[in-house]
């Protein structure tokens, strides 16, 4: 019709048309819904993906939490104790490709759903296990993983579906903001319940109840279906009914799309590459902090004599909620002023996205390597470093993932964000903390057991993180040489 090849004639849109603002170019607002206006229900729908996003993440951490007590507990080394986040990873990474394709393609309450209720039932059954059982305990963690896939790689989409403009951004800046909420209260609720109940089981105990409640939440107020952005809805002024004929091409050619061919149309986006080679290195270092940061510090503290070391009573858990409530109030400050000053930068130039992400990364770099030369003779500066460090890598958190829905079209942004899950965790915490308590553990080996080297062991094999913060700034320093022409191309 003449109404379409006018469509097909419009001129692409500006440069400075990036993130949040490109959205309302290329994702324009739907016949049936009013996407303009968000409806109540969109909030609603967003607070109750936030809400297990919080949940999702405390029981991510619940076990560095209660860490000592679990090492102990089971008789693991630091080699094998860090195979225990290994585990989880790798099945959360295994697993989020699969869920990426059937979330481009099937209904995805009902995948939200069932991952819900899945890992929440796997989360209170691992409560249950005794001693001598470790290697079912390992198995429930890599269970709970594929759970926790499952929500990670739908949830963001819908939230892209729901909002454009700047209240896209805004959305996803809160949603993001619970990762580094929940993952401090996780350390909170682990360490507190094993202090009051001096019983660390129950730590797994109070999460499978809020995740209940989100299930209930997700069924009541989460529409069935929530319609598809796609690349037909660019148009403001056609008709409904032209509108509706523009979308039937673009949904045909979704379903018959290949995840293979999906797969290596993301291959060619160098920006969308890079971006994620980033996002893995933020992933490699988080995994190794939130796994051994409170051990680190005890360990510090007993080598400065100013604790004493526990052999049979429970392990004092106050570094653990000391670093909970640093990962909350970093995690916020860091998401939100990462949105906020990319909103502005990206305004008087169009690679600010990434160009913020490398500065970032590479300030975090210095703090952590500065935090860790401290630890043993002032155990205060070290948490100040650490906080720092944890907020300047909180910064990218919402900035990457607006990244990935700018260079990336929308019919391909599931898959996207599941393959972007499982390069960053395969090549980042999957391994880190493993890798961390290997070295730490070769180290220990090759010296006479004392508490000194039991804390230079941890002190040196964090070191690694330092680095690798440092080829993370450097890998979105190369995003910013693509990324305006990947935005173009996906706009096209």
């Amino acid at each position: 019709t003449q109404e379409n090849t006018d469509l097909q004639s419009q001129p692409p849109p500006e440069e400075h048309c990036y993130g949040a603002t490109a959205a309302h170019v290329r994702q324009g607002p739907f016949a049936s819904v009013s996407s303009i206006s968000p409806t109540k229900r969109d909030y609603f729908t967003a607070a109750v993906l936030c809400y297990a996003n919080l949940i999702n993440f405390m029981d991510w951490f619940i076990v560095p939490g209660i860490l000592l007590d679990i090492q102990k507990y089971f008789e693991l080394s630091d080699g094998d104790t860090g195979l225990l986040q290994t585990v989880f990873i790798l099945s959360y990474m295994l697993t989020a490709p699969v869920f990426g394709y059937f979330g481009d393609r099937y209904n995805r309450k009902i995948i939200l759903g069932a991952g819900i209720f899945f890992w929440s039932g796997v989360t209170l059954g691992s409560s249950f296990i005794s001693e001598l059982n470790y290697w079912l305990f390992f198995l429930s963690r890599g269970l709970v993983g594929i759970g926790t896939a499952s929500y990670s790689t739908i949830a963001p989409t819908i939230i892209a579906d729901l909002f454009e403009e700047g209240t896209r951004t805004t959305m996803l800046s809160v949603f993001y903001i619970f990762i580094p909420v929940g993952s401090g209260l996780g350390y909170v609720l682990a360490a507190g319940m094993a202090e009051v109940t001096d019983d660390w089981h129950w730590a797994f105990r109070i999460t499978p109840c809020m995740g209940g409640l989100a299930l209930i939440l997700l069924i009541l107020l989460v529409p069935h279906k929530i319609q598809r952005r796609t690349a037909a809805h660019r148009a403001l002024s056609i008709s409904s009914t032209t509108r509706v004929a523009a979308e039937k091409p673009d949904v045909h050619r979704t379903a018959k799309t290949t995840w293979c061919q999906d797969v290596i149309s993301l291959a060619k986006n160098w920006s969308f590459v890079w971006s994620s080679l980033g996002l893995t290195a933020m992933a490699f270092i988080t995994g190794a902090l939130g796994m051994w940061v409170p051990l680190f510090l005890y360990r510090a503290q007993v080598v400065q004599g100013t604790v004493s070391p526990c052999l049979q009573e429970t392990c004092n858990s106050s570094n653990s909620l000391i670093f909970g409530g640093i990962t909350v109030g970093t995690g916020i400050l860091g998401v939100i002023s990462g949105a906020e000053a990319a909103r502005r930068l990206r305004k008087i130039n169009n690679k600010a996205d990434p160009l913020l992400c490398a500065t970032s990364m590479f300030i975090s770099a210095l703090c952590l390597y500065i935090a860790l030369m401290v630890a043993q003779k002032d155990i205060l500066s070290t948490f100040i470093f650490i906080a720092f460090g944890e907020l300047f890598l909180s910064v990218n958190w919402a900035v990457v993932t607006d990244i990935l829905l700018y260079v990336v079209t929308p019919r391909r942004q599931s898959t996207a964000i599941a393959l972007q899950i499982l390069v960053s965790h395969l090549l980042g915490d999957a391994g880190s903390p493993y890798l961390i308590g290997t070295i730490s553990s070769a180290i220990q080996s090759k010296n006479p057991f004392s508490l000194q080297w039991s804390f230079w062991s941890m002190q040196y094999s964090f070191i690694v993180c330092a680095f690798v913060a440092v080829f993370g700034g450097g890998f979105f320093l190369l995003t910013s040489f693509y990324i305006e022409e990947d935005h173009r191309e996906a706009e096209r």
